[in-house]
Order: structure tokens, then C-alpha cells, then sequence
């Protein structure tokens, strides 16, 4: 290839990794953003509904923006055309499709993924084990989730983070430290999206159909959908640092202490989800 057509397809590879970049975050950003003003909401009528005395009329939580006043209120029965019904899920798949371009343009179709020095591994080795821990990330989560440890959260936590643990470890002896922090983010954005169009929205869609019918909904369906989203406001925050933690290799991946490190950010991201939502 002439050195003029190689210098026009780097830069157009670098403009569409840009674009995708800007998209990703975007999304991101919107999704993340949604997710914690729903986790605000609901617990803001959590305490109004301690609050309430007998027989008084449901309470609406007030805010003010944008030059207006808004009344928000919580309802257990339907009062319009399930189409008129507003939906959040496709800020999470595009944010999780951006993301998935973003694997393959920074670590699939590049050198970014390996290390032979950490592994002497061929490239398709290596996307065969990125792959596979994303899609097995999700599996073993839901099928925790639904299990005797998802019902309590303590031991759901120790579960999760014994399994981070062993993922992250077995990344970080596989790919290069780069790769292996970006694939633990990528697993935790993997279940978030998995949980809203697979658990979340599913329920969700049941809710809507009973109450359109008039008929009283299933409890635990609100229940299920409620535990995932608590789960992902708790994965939002260490998705974050994991993704910019290719930019601070020194202190993330590159470090002697990289496997220490990541489950500490971890654990500081699920300490931060709980103070988030605390407020």
C-alpha cells in the first residue's frame, strides 16, 4: 500500500474510532444518568410512603427545572394506552453495542489484546477467551441472581466478588493488562444491558399487559425488576473507572499490584453505588 492511501485509511480509522468513542460515552452517559434519577425517584417515595398516614391520597415528589416545576407520581395501576407508556432501554443497547465496536476496533482487530509476554497466545485465542467471559459473565450472574444467594444481598456480594476475582485474575494471566481491566468493565456492561432487555423490560412488558387489562399485576415481577436495577447501579460506577483505566496505566494495569488493584477499584465503585444511592 502506497504511504498516501495507508496515511488517509489511519486517519479514517482514527475519525470512526473518535465517532464511536463520542457515541459511547454519550450513551453512556445518558443511560448511567436515567438509571440513578429512577434510583433517586423511587427512593424518594419510599420515604414519602413511611410517611403517609391512612387513607391519605398518594404523594408526589416535586422538583424544579428548567424554568418549570415538575410533580412526579408513583402509580400502581395504569391510566393510559400502554403505548403511550414511555420505555428506557435503548440508551443501554446502544451503549452496550458502541462499547462491543469498540472491543473489536481497539483489541480485536488490533495487537491491543495480547501480551506474549503475560501469554503466548494467538489473537484468536485471545478474542475467543474475551468472548467467552462476557458471555459466561452473564450466565453465571443470572443464574446466581435467581438462585438461594440471590435472595440475600450479602451473600450475592460475596459471590460476585469471589467471581470478579477469579475472572480478573485468569484476564490479567491470559490477555495483556490492558485488555483484561477493559474485558472486567465489559462483563459488568454486559449483564447491565442483559438485565434491562432480558429481565427488566420482560417484566416490565407483563406489568403493562395486566394493567391494561385491568387486572392486578404480579408483585414479584416488580420485585425482579427492581433487584436488577439496584444491581446495576451498583456495576455502573467501577464500569467507569474500569473503562478510562487505559488511560492511567502506571496506576491500573501496568502496576505490579494490577489484579490488587482492579478489585479494589471494584469495591470502592460498589461502596460509591451504595452511597449513591443512599442519597
Amino acid at each position: 500500500m502506497c504511504p498516501g492511501v495507508q496515511q488517509v485509511t489511519s486517519s479514517v480509522r482514527e475519525w470512526f474510532n473518535l465517532g464511536v468513542r463520542w457515541f459511547h460515552v454519550f450513551a453512556g452517559i445518558m443511560w448511567v444518568g436515567q438509571t440513578y434519577y429512577f434510583t433517586w425517584l423511587d427512593a424518594q417515595f419510599s420515604k414519602l410512603e413511611k410517611k403517609a398516614t391512612a387513607g391519605a391520597p398518594p404523594a408526589s415528589v416535586w422538583m424544579v427545572h428548567s424554568g418549570g416545576f415538575y410533580a412526579v407520581g408513583k402509580k400502581q395501576s395504569l391510566e393510559v394506552e400502554p403505548e403511550q407508556v414511555r420505555w428506557f432501554r435503548w440508551e443501554a443497547l446502544m451503549t452496550w453495542l458502541s462499547g462491543m465496536v469498540l472491543l473489536f476496533l481497539v483489541y480485536y482487530f488490533t495487537g491491543g489484546l495480547i501480551d506474549t509476554d503475560v501469554a503466548d497466545i494467538s489473537q484468536g485465542c485471545g478474542i475467543a477467551i474475551g468472548l467467552a467471559v462476557l458471555a459466561g459473565g452473564w450466565l453465571i450472574y443470572d443464574l446466581a441472581a435467581r438462585s438461594l444467594v440471590g435472595k440475600s444481598e450479602a451473600a450475592f456480594a460475596g459471590f460476585a466478588l469471589v467471581m470478579t476475582a477469579a475472572i480478573s485474575w485468569g484476564l490479567l494471566h491470559a490477555l495483556s493488562g490492558r485488555a483484561a481491566y477493559i474485558h472486567i468493565g465489559a462483563i459488568f456492561g454486559t449483564i447491565m444491558t442483559a438485565n434491562v432487555w432480558f429481565r427488566i423490560l420482560p417484566a416490565q412488558r407483563k406489568m403493562i399487559t395486566a394493567a391494561a387489562a385491568g387486572a392486578k399485576f404480579d408483585a414479584s415481577l416488580s420485585a425482579q425488576a427492581k433487584l436488577r436495577s439496584k444491581h446495576n447501579t451498583f456495576m455502573a460506577v467501577p464500569v467507569v473507572v474500569l473503562m478510562i483505566s487505559n488511560h492511567f496505566p502506571v496506576a491500573t494495569y501496568g502496576n505490579t499490584y494490577s489484579w490488587e488493584i482492579l478489585i479494589a477499584l471494584v469495591l470502592v465503585g460498589w461502596a460509591a453505588g451504595k452511597l449513591i444511592r443512599s442519597f
